[in-house]
């Protein structure tokens, strides 16, 4: 349902694989033209992902003139035009070491990786699922946790990601955020206090922009600390079932544009699908 007049939303922010970004890894011209719209507006479109600034640039051309990206859970705030950090939440070596020992040795068999603004590292254990950088470098944990992490990565080969989640956040406690976007046993660590909910609200601060003026949209559990933030919330129409229990509303799926079909609707943009 639209929005009356006067209340439409001042931010919007949106997770993207599930969410904004199509399966097939594209956002669709109908997206793209309602996002334009609204950056026409002056209404920003904040990008709010777990994935770290290597993938996050592949859309960053949709933001708009407006832009600003959450990267990594919370832990980077990217300006999208000038291409520099903004704000960084990161893990210190000491802290984060710490927390992947406590890890591995209540669940033997896990392996680490760790995400830096300039790339990712991973032990020698590490299964990665995608490609990662030529030239990426692998190591010891110490060895390949130099400098501050803006995320950490943990995988395990055999146990579901269910049990290796309770298992983690029950051996670390409050020393750092752990949560998972993946269907596979692959979990996302942050900074303690780091979700992307506690840095969306310092953005928002920042700009003199209320909770109850933001929309947001997600799928996944490391969403739903967002969405039960925003003012106005929407699970996607295939969303995880602790996420749609989280949100006010449900979006049609991402394959059917569901955030820029709802989107067009609160703010009255009278822009029609694109029969693909």
């Amino acid at each position: 349902m639209r929005a009356e007049r006067g209340s439409e939303p001042r931010l919007v922010a949106t997770d993207l694989d599930g969410t904004l970004v199509r399966s097939d890894g594209t956002v669709s011209p109908y997206t793209q033209a309602v996002l334009t719209a609204l950056d026409e507006r002056g209404v920003p479109v904040v990008f709010v992902t777990g994935r770290p600034l290597r993938w996050a640039e592949d859309v960053f051309e949709h933001v708009g003139g407006h832009g600003l990206a959450v990267i990594s859970n919370g832990a980077l705030v990217w300006d999208v035009a000038r291409r520099e950090p903004v704000l960084t939440r990161t893990i210190e070596p000491a802290a984060g070491i710490e927390v992947c020992e406590l890890i591995r040795s209540a669940v033997f068999g896990s392996a680490f990786a760790v995400e830096t603004l300039s790339g990712i590292s991973l032990e020698h254990g590490f299964r990665e699922r995608y490609p990662v950088p030529s030239g990426t470098r692998r190591g010891h944990l110490a060895e390949i946790f130099a400098g501050p992490a803006l995320k950490l990565l943990a995988r395990h080969e055999e146990l579901g990601y269910q049990e290796f989640w309770d298992r983690a956040v029950a051996a670390i406690g409050d020393r750092a955020v752990v949560t998972w976007s993946s269907t596979s046993s692959l979990l996302e660590i942050s900074a303690a206090g780091v979700t992307k909910a506690t840095t969306l609200a310092l953005l928002c601060e920042e700009r003199g922009i209320d909770p109850h003026q933001v929309i947001a949209f997600g799928d996944m559990p490391n969403d739903i600390a967002m969405l039960a933030w925003a003012g106005t919330s929407y699970a996607m129409a295939d969303a995880h079932p602790t996420v749609a229990d989280t949100a006010d509303h449900v979006a049609p799926g991402n394959d059917e544009d569901g955030v820029a079909r709802v989107l067009a609707s609160v703010f009255g943009l009278a822009i029609a699908p694109v029969v693909e």
